[in-house]
């Protein structure tokens, strides 16, 4: 079993970069995990053509048994301790891969969506495709903690 997290375009700060890298390793001592990132379109002004052409590379990437979980704003909720719930019972899927996907500026089109196994949410904010990308890597990060019974997280 493996978890990858896709996005799309680099990371534009260098303290969330780091971040992200700090969780990254970390997460990577508990399962498989792996990051692409996909090349962003700039200097195209069109927000469908843009989601439309950052899905495609995505398409191309995608493993017929992914199991497929958009971050959106209007995705499933979860608790820190759900999530840890959740993150155990993928585990236990037969799908070799569970892929997250952030999307990118302007997120998915409703097509995409459609083909997603679900799609989550870990606000009713709504956050920058850029910040979302150190909040999952915590979250992700804090269920393998509660998960395997490490201090970290606090009830």
């Amino acid at each position: 079993m493996e978890f990858q997290l896709w996005w799309t375009g680099k990371t534009a700060f260098k303290y969330l970069e780091d971040g992200i890298h700090d969780y990254k390793s970390r997460v990577g001592k508990m399962c498989r995990f792996t990051i692409h990132e996909f090349k962003g379109t700039k200097s195209i002004k069109n927000p469908e053509l843009i989601m439309e052409m950052e899905e495609n590379d995505m398409y191309k990437k995608l493993q017929k048994n992914d199991y497929v979980i958009l971050l959106d704003e209007k995705g499933k909720k979860f608790t820190s301790q759900n999530f840890a719930t959740e993150i155990s019972r993928l585990q236990t899927l037969s799908n070799p891969r569970v892929t997250f996907v952030i999307g990118g500026a302007y997120g998915f089109s409703e097509k995409f969506k459609k083909n997603a196994n679900y799609l989550l949410s870990f606000s009713d904010f709504t956050m920058s495709h850029q910040l979302i990308r150190l909040v999952f890597m915590e979250q992700l990060y804090r269920a393998f903690t509660i998960i395997n019974n490490k201090p970290y997280h606090n009830d």
